[in-house]
Protein backbone atom coordinates (compact mmCIF):
# COMPACT_ATOMS: atom_id res chain seq x y z
CA UNK A 1 0.00 0.00 0.00
CA UNK A 2 2.79 2.61 0.50
CA UNK A 3 5.24 1.45 -1.71
CA UNK A 4 5.31 1.02 -5.82
CA UNK A 5 2.68 1.95 -8.32
CA UNK A 6 -0.26 0.76 -9.07
CA UNK A 7 -2.28 0.60 -11.72
CA UNK A 8 -5.95 0.18 -13.70
CA UNK A 9 -4.90 -0.22 -17.14
CA UNK A 10 -4.35 -3.55 -19.30
CA UNK A 11 -1.28 -3.68 -21.35
CA UNK A 12 -2.49 -6.17 -23.78
CA UNK A 13 -6.15 -5.32 -23.92
CA UNK A 14 -7.85 -4.34 -27.07
CA UNK A 15 -9.35 -1.15 -27.06
CA UNK A 16 -9.87 2.31 -25.54
CA UNK A 17 -8.60 2.53 -21.74
CA UNK A 18 -8.71 5.76 -19.34
CA UNK A 19 -7.28 5.86 -16.30
CA UNK A 20 -4.53 6.10 -13.85
CA UNK A 21 -0.97 5.24 -12.90
CA UNK A 22 -1.10 6.04 -8.92
CA UNK A 23 1.88 6.10 -6.73
CA UNK A 24 1.19 6.22 -3.08
CA UNK A 25 2.72 9.22 -1.28
CA UNK A 26 2.05 10.34 2.60
CA UNK A 27 1.21 14.02 2.96
CA UNK A 28 0.02 16.16 5.90
CA UNK A 29 -3.18 16.47 4.95
CA UNK A 30 -4.25 12.67 3.42
CA UNK A 31 -1.83 9.67 5.07
CA UNK A 32 -3.18 7.31 2.20
CA UNK A 33 -2.35 10.06 -0.49
CA UNK A 34 -1.84 8.69 -4.46
CA UNK A 35 -0.12 10.47 -7.02
CA UNK A 36 -2.76 9.98 -9.61
CA UNK A 37 -0.48 10.15 -13.13
CA UNK A 38 -3.24 10.63 -16.49
CA UNK A 39 -2.90 6.98 -18.80
CA UNK A 40 -4.99 6.60 -22.13
CA UNK A 41 -3.82 3.01 -23.51
CA UNK A 42 -5.71 2.40 -27.00
CA UNK A 43 -4.86 -0.52 -28.89
CA UNK A 44 -5.65 -2.79 -31.67
CA UNK A 45 -3.88 -5.57 -32.36
CA UNK A 46 -0.37 -5.80 -33.43
CA UNK A 47 1.63 -3.40 -34.83
CA UNK A 48 3.78 -0.38 -33.95
CA UNK A 49 3.56 1.22 -30.44
CA UNK A 50 4.11 4.45 -29.66
CA UNK A 51 4.19 6.41 -25.96
CA UNK A 52 2.88 10.21 -26.78
CA UNK A 53 4.09 12.33 -23.59
CA UNK A 54 3.41 15.97 -22.12
CA UNK A 55 3.95 17.71 -18.92
CA UNK A 56 7.61 16.52 -18.12
CA UNK A 57 7.81 19.68 -17.14
CA UNK A 58 4.60 21.04 -15.88
CA UNK A 59 4.66 24.59 -17.18
CA UNK A 60 4.70 23.38 -21.06
CA UNK A 61 0.89 23.18 -22.23
CA UNK A 62 0.97 22.77 -26.44
CA UNK A 63 1.89 19.21 -25.77
CA UNK A 64 -0.64 18.43 -22.81
CA UNK A 65 -3.30 20.00 -24.89
CA UNK A 66 -2.66 18.22 -27.81
CA UNK A 67 -2.56 15.25 -25.96
CA UNK A 68 -5.84 15.87 -23.85
CA UNK A 69 -7.34 16.32 -27.62
CA UNK A 70 -5.97 13.18 -28.75
CA UNK A 71 -7.46 11.47 -25.82
CA UNK A 72 -10.46 12.78 -26.69
CA UNK A 73 -10.84 12.02 -30.37
CA UNK A 74 -8.62 8.93 -30.97
CA UNK A 75 -10.40 5.64 -30.77
CA UNK A 76 -9.31 2.04 -31.39
CA UNK A 77 -11.13 1.52 -34.68
CA UNK A 78 -8.78 4.67 -36.05
CA UNK A 79 -5.87 2.78 -35.49
CA UNK A 80 -3.27 -0.12 -36.11
CA UNK A 81 -1.15 -1.34 -33.06
CA UNK A 82 -1.44 0.92 -29.64
CA UNK A 83 -0.80 4.28 -28.43
CA UNK A 84 0.13 5.48 -25.03
CA UNK A 85 -0.85 8.99 -23.96
CA UNK A 86 0.43 10.47 -20.89
CA UNK A 87 -0.80 14.12 -20.59
CA UNK A 88 0.81 15.24 -17.43
CA UNK A 89 3.70 12.98 -16.62
CA UNK A 90 4.72 14.93 -13.84
CA UNK A 91 1.55 15.34 -12.23
CA UNK A 92 2.45 17.11 -9.28
CA UNK A 93 4.00 19.48 -11.15
CA UNK A 94 1.38 20.25 -13.86
CA UNK A 95 -1.02 20.80 -11.29
CA UNK A 96 1.16 23.54 -9.69
CA UNK A 97 1.86 24.88 -12.61
CA UNK A 98 5.25 24.96 -12.25
CA UNK A 99 8.63 23.19 -14.24
CA UNK A 100 9.29 21.03 -11.01
CA UNK A 101 7.14 18.97 -8.73
CA UNK A 102 5.81 21.12 -5.80
CA UNK A 103 6.36 17.41 -3.78
CA UNK A 104 9.72 17.50 -3.57
CA UNK A 105 11.29 19.84 -5.88
CA UNK A 106 11.97 17.43 -8.69
CA UNK A 107 12.40 18.07 -12.20
CA UNK A 108 11.70 14.94 -13.90
CA UNK A 109 13.29 15.48 -17.24
CA UNK A 110 16.67 15.16 -14.69
CA UNK A 111 15.28 12.49 -12.86
CA UNK A 112 16.17 9.79 -15.24
CA UNK A 113 16.13 6.22 -14.39
CA UNK A 114 14.84 7.10 -11.58
CA UNK A 115 14.68 5.35 -7.96
CA UNK A 116 11.66 2.78 -7.13
CA UNK A 117 12.39 4.00 -3.25
CA UNK A 118 13.00 7.60 -3.98
CA UNK A 119 10.41 10.84 -3.94
CA UNK A 120 8.12 10.92 -6.20
CA UNK A 121 9.51 12.13 -8.72
CA UNK A 122 11.82 9.58 -8.70
CA UNK A 123 9.79 6.96 -8.31
CA UNK A 124 7.39 8.19 -11.31
CA UNK A 125 10.54 8.55 -13.65
CA UNK A 126 11.44 5.10 -12.90
CA UNK A 127 8.21 3.70 -13.45
CA UNK A 128 7.94 5.26 -16.95
CA UNK A 129 11.57 4.43 -18.08
CA UNK A 130 11.09 1.07 -16.84
CA UNK A 131 7.42 0.09 -16.97
CA UNK A 132 6.54 2.18 -19.80
CA UNK A 133 8.57 2.72 -22.04
CA UNK A 134 10.28 -0.59 -22.87
CA UNK A 135 6.68 -1.84 -23.97
CA UNK A 136 6.37 0.59 -27.31
CA UNK A 137 8.63 0.80 -30.01
CA UNK A 138 9.08 5.19 -30.01
CA UNK A 139 8.73 7.59 -27.36
CA UNK A 140 7.71 11.18 -28.09
CA UNK A 141 8.22 13.17 -25.43
CA UNK A 142 6.42 17.12 -26.05
CA UNK A 143 8.36 20.35 -24.61
CA UNK A 144 8.32 23.96 -25.13
CA UNK A 145 10.43 26.86 -23.54
CA UNK A 146 7.76 26.94 -20.24
CA UNK A 147 7.69 29.78 -17.88
CA UNK A 148 10.86 31.54 -18.60
CA UNK A 149 12.01 30.66 -21.89
CA UNK A 150 11.32 30.67 -25.18
CA UNK A 151 12.17 28.00 -27.98
CA UNK A 152 12.63 27.91 -31.40
CA UNK A 153 10.28 25.58 -32.85
CA UNK A 154 11.74 22.33 -33.54
CA UNK A 155 11.80 18.33 -33.23
CA UNK A 156 14.93 16.86 -31.53
CA UNK A 157 16.46 13.06 -31.28
CA UNK A 158 19.98 11.99 -29.40
CA UNK A 159 22.92 11.23 -31.63
CA UNK A 160 22.98 7.79 -29.81
CA UNK A 161 22.19 4.19 -30.38
CA UNK A 162 23.27 1.95 -33.26
CA UNK A 163 23.22 2.97 -36.88
CA UNK A 164 20.04 1.04 -37.78
CA UNK A 165 18.18 2.83 -34.84
CA UNK A 166 19.68 6.59 -35.05
CA UNK A 167 19.09 6.72 -38.90
CA UNK A 168 15.49 5.59 -38.29
CA UNK A 169 14.75 8.45 -35.66
CA UNK A 170 16.63 10.74 -38.20
CA UNK A 171 13.57 9.47 -40.85
CA UNK A 172 10.93 10.23 -38.45
CA UNK A 173 12.24 13.16 -36.89
CA UNK A 174 12.12 14.84 -40.62
CA UNK A 175 8.66 13.30 -40.86
CA UNK A 176 6.99 15.44 -38.09
CA UNK A 177 7.95 18.40 -40.99
CA UNK A 178 8.63 21.06 -38.59
CA UNK A 179 11.02 24.04 -39.20
CA UNK A 180 13.99 22.80 -37.93
CA UNK A 181 15.66 19.15 -36.01
CA UNK A 182 17.93 19.05 -33.49
CA UNK A 183 20.17 16.41 -33.51
CA UNK A 184 21.56 16.28 -29.37
CA UNK A 185 24.66 15.05 -27.72
CA UNK A 186 23.72 14.75 -23.99
CA UNK A 187 25.11 10.95 -23.75
CA UNK A 188 23.80 7.59 -22.96
CA UNK A 189 23.76 8.27 -19.11
CA UNK A 190 21.96 11.59 -19.30
CA UNK A 191 18.70 12.05 -16.97
CA UNK A 192 16.59 12.98 -19.66
CA UNK A 193 13.53 10.94 -21.01
CA UNK A 194 15.26 10.91 -24.66
CA UNK A 195 18.01 8.98 -23.31
CA UNK A 196 15.39 6.83 -20.63
CA UNK A 197 13.53 5.87 -23.98
CA UNK A 198 16.97 4.39 -25.46
CA UNK A 199 17.96 2.83 -22.98
CA UNK A 200 14.77 1.16 -22.62
CA UNK A 201 15.71 0.10 -26.57
CA UNK A 202 12.97 2.59 -28.09
CA UNK A 203 13.63 5.72 -30.56
CA UNK A 204 13.28 8.53 -28.66
CA UNK A 205 12.13 11.43 -30.00
CA UNK A 206 11.47 14.83 -28.13
CA UNK A 207 10.56 18.52 -29.72
CA UNK A 208 10.36 22.09 -28.49
CA UNK A 209 6.93 24.21 -29.11
CA UNK A 210 6.41 27.23 -28.21
CA UNK A 211 7.08 28.57 -24.66
CA UNK A 212 6.24 31.56 -21.68
CA UNK A 213 3.78 29.20 -20.10
CA UNK A 214 1.20 29.92 -23.10
CA UNK A 215 -0.53 28.51 -26.01
CA UNK A 216 -1.20 29.92 -29.01
CA UNK A 217 -2.97 29.29 -32.04
CA UNK A 218 -0.20 28.57 -33.84
CA UNK A 219 1.78 26.59 -31.82
CA UNK A 220 -1.13 24.22 -31.32
CA UNK A 221 -1.85 24.19 -34.78
CA UNK A 222 2.23 23.15 -35.00
CA UNK A 223 2.04 20.83 -32.42
CA UNK A 224 -1.14 18.93 -33.64
CA UNK A 225 0.53 18.33 -36.86
CA UNK A 226 3.32 17.37 -36.09
CA UNK A 227 2.21 14.57 -33.69
CA UNK A 228 -0.32 13.42 -37.00
CA UNK A 229 2.72 13.10 -38.85
CA UNK A 230 4.16 10.85 -36.57
CA UNK A 231 0.91 8.81 -36.51
CA UNK A 232 1.10 8.29 -40.29
CA UNK A 233 4.82 8.07 -40.51
CA UNK A 234 4.80 5.06 -38.15
CA UNK A 235 1.62 3.52 -39.94
CA UNK A 236 -0.31 3.86 -36.42
CA UNK A 237 -3.15 6.23 -38.06
CA UNK A 238 -3.78 6.19 -41.87
CA UNK A 239 -5.58 9.79 -42.04
CA UNK A 240 -5.18 13.14 -39.88
CA UNK A 241 -7.02 13.39 -36.24
CA UNK A 242 -5.99 16.17 -35.01
CA UNK A 243 -4.98 18.53 -37.85
CA UNK A 244 -7.53 18.59 -40.47
CA UNK A 245 -5.82 21.43 -42.87
CA UNK A 246 -3.76 20.03 -45.81
CA UNK A 247 -0.83 21.53 -44.93
CA UNK A 248 1.36 18.95 -43.82
CA UNK A 249 4.77 21.08 -43.08
CA UNK A 250 8.00 22.47 -44.24
CA UNK A 251 11.10 20.40 -44.73
CA UNK A 252 13.13 20.08 -42.07
CA UNK A 253 16.60 21.94 -41.41
CA UNK A 254 18.58 20.07 -39.30
CA UNK A 255 20.50 21.46 -36.25
CA UNK A 256 22.90 20.17 -33.34
CA UNK A 257 23.65 21.04 -30.11
CA UNK A 258 27.21 21.88 -28.63
CA UNK A 259 29.28 22.76 -25.75
CA UNK A 260 29.23 26.05 -23.92
CA UNK A 261 30.27 28.31 -26.33
CA UNK A 262 26.84 28.31 -27.96
CA UNK A 263 25.69 29.88 -24.36
CA UNK A 264 25.30 33.68 -23.16
CA UNK A 265 25.22 33.39 -19.40
CA UNK A 266 24.31 37.17 -16.89
CA UNK A 267 27.73 37.45 -14.56
CA UNK A 268 26.00 39.80 -12.30
CA UNK A 269 22.55 41.20 -11.63
CA UNK A 270 20.82 43.02 -14.64
CA UNK A 271 18.16 43.52 -17.20
CA UNK A 272 18.39 42.12 -19.86
CA UNK A 273 17.30 44.06 -23.39
CA UNK A 274 18.12 41.50 -26.39
CA UNK A 275 19.61 42.33 -29.69
CA UNK A 276 18.41 39.74 -31.59
CA UNK A 277 15.74 36.93 -31.52
CA UNK A 278 15.08 32.89 -31.86
CA UNK A 279 15.36 32.29 -35.71
CA UNK A 280 18.26 34.87 -35.88
CA UNK A 281 21.27 33.86 -37.49
CA UNK A 282 24.12 35.03 -35.97
CA UNK A 283 28.01 35.54 -36.26
CA UNK A 284 31.15 35.36 -33.82
CA UNK A 285 31.22 38.57 -31.67
CA UNK A 286 27.75 39.74 -32.70
CA UNK A 287 25.82 41.52 -30.25
CA UNK A 288 23.21 39.07 -28.53
CA UNK A 289 22.20 42.32 -25.81
CA UNK A 290 22.76 44.19 -23.08
CA UNK A 291 22.17 44.01 -19.62
CA UNK A 292 21.35 47.08 -18.10
CA UNK A 293 21.49 47.67 -14.54
CA UNK A 294 18.41 50.02 -13.05
CA UNK A 295 20.18 51.23 -9.87
CA UNK A 296 23.10 52.81 -11.44
CA UNK A 297 21.23 54.72 -14.22
CA UNK A 298 23.98 56.62 -15.72
CA UNK A 299 26.16 53.65 -15.98
CA UNK A 300 26.77 52.33 -19.52
CA UNK A 301 24.73 48.67 -20.01
CA UNK A 302 27.37 45.95 -20.72
CA UNK A 303 27.59 44.50 -23.89
CA UNK A 304 26.75 40.85 -24.36
CA UNK A 305 28.21 39.38 -27.27
CA UNK A 306 28.30 35.70 -28.84
CA UNK A 307 31.48 33.54 -29.03
CA UNK A 308 30.18 31.74 -32.50
CA UNK A 309 27.72 31.67 -35.11
CA UNK A 310 24.79 29.63 -35.52
CA UNK A 311 20.84 30.07 -34.95
CA UNK A 312 19.72 31.63 -31.86
CA UNK A 313 17.79 28.31 -30.22
CA UNK A 314 16.35 30.07 -27.25
CA UNK A 315 15.86 33.34 -25.27
CA UNK A 316 15.26 34.01 -21.75
CA UNK A 317 11.93 35.83 -21.29
CA UNK A 318 12.55 37.00 -18.28
CA UNK A 319 14.23 40.51 -17.98
CA UNK A 320 15.44 40.63 -14.49
CA UNK A 321 18.57 38.10 -14.13
CA UNK A 322 20.93 37.07 -12.46
CA UNK A 323 24.34 35.40 -12.45
CA UNK A 324 23.96 32.16 -13.65
CA UNK A 325 21.02 32.95 -15.72
CA UNK A 326 21.16 31.45 -19.01
CA UNK A 327 20.36 34.71 -21.64
CA UNK A 328 20.50 32.87 -24.87
CA UNK A 329 21.71 29.84 -26.31
CA UNK A 330 22.65 29.10 -30.59
CA UNK A 331 22.33 26.12 -32.43
CA UNK A 332 24.69 24.97 -35.53
CA UNK A 333 23.71 24.20 -39.04
CA UNK A 334 24.23 20.42 -39.46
Amino acid sequence: MHTGAFSDISWDQDGKQVGFFSFPYSIDRSPYYQIKMPVCRIRNGDGPSLVLMAGNHGDEYEGELTLLKATRLIEASDIRGSLTILTAANTPAVMAAKRCSPFDGGNMNRAFPGNPFGGPTQRMAHFIEHEIFPRHDVVLDLHSGGTSMDHLICSLIERLGDGERYARGLELMRSMRLPYGMIADNGPDSPTSMAAALRAGCIALSGEFGGGATATKASMAVTQRAVDNLLQALGITSRPILYLDDDRGPETVVLSTGGQSLFVYAEREGWFEPAVDIGDTVAAGDICGWLHDLERPLEEPQVLRFQEGGIVLTRRLHTHSQSGDCLMNLARFE
